[in-house]
């Protein structure tokens, strides 16, 4: 049978792949007529970090996971953090590290404080193949998973790794459609993401407040109440930008600008944080 372009099922974009193409993400491929992930168990990173990094504050504080990392997003943001492996137009170097060999490892940390596995530093759920096979590990191992994503992937792929998460952290990068396409990404595919993710498991928000884009009072009104009509108990983190990789056109948001917008959230939600002040 010839070989055939496909379309990608995995998140918004619904990338059309030629066979052997790899989609805009970066991290999945055509391979034989079916979309699959070309970073399926390559990390890049795996460090034991504090679970407050993650950022979650009101999920086991006080307490450390293990963190793993591999490469690829599908979102396009300017002042990525992690460029060098979500953004990298060739592929970084990277360890084979198998589901059974990452739950191990957890285990082995437990002695350090460990409670589990952080699917984070890249969007793990590009290759969400690798997370749900590790999760599931890690449950059996009666240990927890953490992921830190930015909720942009089709329900479908959210329902495979839902019953192994214990707690995500989210990220709600504003409330306008157009701050959204401006990033690569879609608002309606987050809040889906963030109304189905809230009640199945603990979930908290990060909004990073970028000088000039997201930090009026108005849009956080806005941000704040409609996360409000999900679960007025969902923490948000309203946490401070750094010029970085392709937007240092900008200085670092004001330490005063977070704190005002954290008190405007706060008026709406229980459990509002500020971050990297």
């Amino acid at each position: 049978m010839a070989e055939r372009q496909i379309r990608c099922p995995i998140c918004m974009h619904h990338c059309l792949l030629q066979p052997g193409q790899i989609g805009r993400c970066r991290a999945r491929k055509n391979e034989n007529g079916k979309s699959r992930p070309v970073n399926y168990g390559r990390l890049t990173a795996l460090a034991l970090d504090p679970i407050e990094k993650k950022p979650l504050a009101m999920f086991a504080p006080g307490s450390r996971i293990l963190s793993a990392g591999s490469f690829g997003c599908n979102l396009s943001c300017p002042f990525c953090q992690n460029y060098e492996i979500s953004m990298c137009e060739e592929e970084p170097e990277t360890v084979y590290v198998s589901p059974e060999r990452l739950a191990e490892k957890a285990l082995e940390l437990q002695r350090q404080g460990n409670i589990g596995v952080a699917y984070t530093y890249n969007e793990p759920l590009v290759g969400y193949e690798y997370v749900r096979d590790t999760a599931a590990l890690v449950r059996r191992a009666g240990m927890k998973n953490v992921i830190v994503t930015n909720g942009s992937v089709t329900e479908e792929v959210l329902e495979e790794i839902l019953p192994f998460t214990d707690a995500m952290n989210i990220d709600l990068k504003g409330i306008t459609d157009a701050f959204y396409r401006s990033l690569g990404g879609d608002l309606e595919t987050v809040k889906r993401f963030i109304k189905r993710a809230a009640p199945a498991c603990h979930v908290e928000l990060t909004t990073l407040i970028v000088p000039g884009e997201n930090d009026s009072e108005g849009q956080m009104e806005q941000l704040a109440a409609w996360v409000a009509g999900v679960d007025d108990k969902i923490p948000l983190h309203v946490t401070r930008f750094f010029p970085r990789w392709k937007m240092t056109d900008r200085p670092s948001t004001k330490v005063e600008t977070v704190c005002r917008l954290a008190d405007v959230a706060g008026r709406h939600l229980k459990h509002v944080f500020t971050g990297n002040c």
